[in-house]
């Protein structure tokens, strides 16, 4: 094959995966700008039509470890490929006139999709040169993450204007553009690869990791069945305990547990878990607190449509942000990046915390995340990839994957949980005991910093110990 015909596969291959890493993300997301709709569409409960998202999450975390040990096999197009076929069915049930348990179907099967990432991971290392497959790589792991800043206005105008079933009709129709698109540019993967599916060991973790999401989504299920929700949380903690042992024993396991403890890879996990804690809970304060009517006492009253427009600095500043980061990172290392990143992003925690009087405020505060969030993310797999082969790309990355979604779980319920201790303590029109007081946010601003300055030392930590190794 001549060096002009390689040259012009990979310029299409590039904008195929980036486009496959966007449009996963943004149908999962499609979940978040909808739930009053699906409430009020279906005849439901809030709580229950958050399960939209919810759902989409969980499957999403359950599915990645298995679909990245797929992926570093031989049939990792075919994976591929599948997983997309799964996610268009799932789409077009979003669009029929069918019961909500048919929504939660559909929604749980395009959640399948966010295990693809790691999987246009493996694909971009493989198949492109050393240093274009980095920067691409960078910036599959940012869109992946702001791909919520898309799908969210884009959402809520369709249902705004159309309602819910035209809304779910753009995932659909998004999603099988994105199949057309792999089944074009997919290459197959190197051959001599192999991967085994260990399927004990996946239910286990799978359970583990359904049990810790859902008692972190179910934040009422403390406060009313205590007991219950400990059972539950032991119950997770011995299947998780039990997965990491059978993953050390077996030849065949789903994630490398033995790479994972690499220092390098265990660091960059810790930052991403603690980091996308507190990167996830200033998303969604700053999202809320402008939806919130000015009869609380603060807040501006958006529609959900204008209020996903306030999402659009996040996009934009962490895309920017995802294409300098690798220029950046030939300068300084990956977890120098991760720290300054994590650093960033606690300004947009003080700023929030201490100007939201405006929405221009708001607006400054969400370009900070973003900025912070696209260099964060695009710093990630540089981190973790330098200690890790080839073929357990994909693996490596959906463990990673796995963490973050833990913790954006977490991050819910942390959020949640601070503002709903300052619900009930307005002071306002009358209608303050039905939103948090105006300092809860403060509160939970706090806390978000906390969580970035444990990132910010962690990453530091690991910086030193690689100069350290570097320099001895």
């Amino acid at each position: 094959m001549s060096t002009a015909l390689i040259r012009s596969e990979a310029r299409l291959l590039v904008p195929a995966l980036m486009f496959i890493a966007l449009v996963v993300a943004a149908v999962a997301s499609l979940g978040t700008p909808l739930i009053t709709s699906v409430a009020t569409t279906f005849h439901v409960s809030l709580d229950s039509a958050q399960w939209t998202l919810t759902i989409a999450l969980l499957s999403g975390a359950v599915a990645t470890p298995v679909l990245g040990r797929l992926g570093a096999g031989p049939h990792r197009r075919a994976t591929i490929l599948a997983t997309l076929a799964i996610v268009v069915v799932g789409s077009a049930l979003t669009v029929l006139p069918l019961p909500f348990a048919w929504l939660l179907v559909g929604r749980a099967a395009q959640g399948v999709g966010l295990g693809l990432t790691a999987l246009m991971m493996g694909v971009a290392r493989d198949h492109l040169p050393e240093e274009r497959s980095a920067a691409t790589i960078a910036l599959i792991s940012v869109v992946s993450i702001i791909g919520a800043g898309v799908g969210y206005p884009l959402a809520a105008l369709l249902a705004e204007f159309g309602g819910l079933r035209a809304a779910y009709g753009l995932g659909l129709l998004v999603t099988a553009i994105a199949f057309v698109t792999a089944w074009r540019s997919m290459p197959a993967a190197p051959e001599g690869r192999s991967a085994h599916v260990n399927v004990a060991g996946a239910l286990v973790l799978a359970g583990g990791l359904l049990l810790v999401l859902f008692l972190a989504g179910e934040r009422s299920l403390w406060s009313r069945h205590l007991a219950v929700a400990v059972t539950l949380a032991v119950a997770a903690v011995l299947l998780l305990c039990v997965w990491t042992v059978s993953e050390l024993r077996t030849k065949t396991p789903l994630v490398d547990v033995r790479a994972v403890r690499h220092p390098a890879v265990a660091g960059a996990n810790i930052a991403m878990f603690v980091g996308g804690i507190g990167m996830y809970l200033l998303l969604t304060l700053i999202t809320r607190y402008a939806q919130t009517p000015h009869s609380a006492g603060y807040g501006f009253g958006l529609t959900t449509f204008v209020a996903g427009l306030v999402l659009i600095p996040f996009s934009v500043l962490g895309f920017v942000a995802g294409k300098l980061t690798p220029r950046v990172r030939e300068r300084i290392d990956g977890p120098l990046l991760l720290a300054g990143s994590a650093a960033i992003v606690g300004g947009g925690f003080v700023l929030f915390a201490t100007a939201r009087s405006n929405l221009a405020e708001l607006l400054a505060a969400m370009g900070v995340l973003g900025f912070g969030v696209g260099s964060f993310s695009a710093a990630m797999p540089g981190v973790i990839l330098a200690v890790t082969p080839k073929s357990e790309t994909s693996s490596a990355m959906s463990f990673n994957y796995i963490v973050r979604s833990v913790g954006y779980s977490l991050s819910s319920a942390i959020g949640g949980l601070v503002l709903a201790a300052g619900t009930g303590t307005g002071t306002g029109t009358g209608t303050g005991h039905l939103f948090p007081d105006d300092s809860a946010y403060t509160t939970a601003a706090l806390v978000g910093i906390g969580a970035m300055a444990i990132t910010t030392l962690t990453s530091l930590a690991l910086a030193r110990r690689r100069s350290s190794e570097t320099n001895p």
